[in-house]
């Protein structure tokens, strides 16, 4: 099979794995927030929290899409 760069092989998964789709949907939701929140230069206690949170939360998404990648690129080679 084929080698596939990161980004075509990002762009099928967008494409064709809706569980994929969905936790990037949810990935650029949570780095839009976490920008928000920094773009505000001093923050409370409490924005800091939500700040820590909001890229763990992103984080696990990542590890999530790079599992389903990871299967893709294994399915690919057999």
């Amino acid at each position: 099979m084929e080698n596939h760069t990161q980004d075509d092989m990002k762009a099928h998964l967008l494409a064709s794995d809706e569980g994929f789709r969905s936790l990037n949907e949810q990935h650029a939701h949570y780095s839009k927030l976490i920008d928000e929140i920094e773009a505000k230069g001093l923050l409370s206690d409490a924005e800091e929290l939500e700040e820590h949170r909001l890229k763990k939360l992103k984080l696990r998404l990542k590890d999530q899409m790079n599992e389903i990648a990871a299967r893709y690129r294994t399915a690919a080679v057999s």
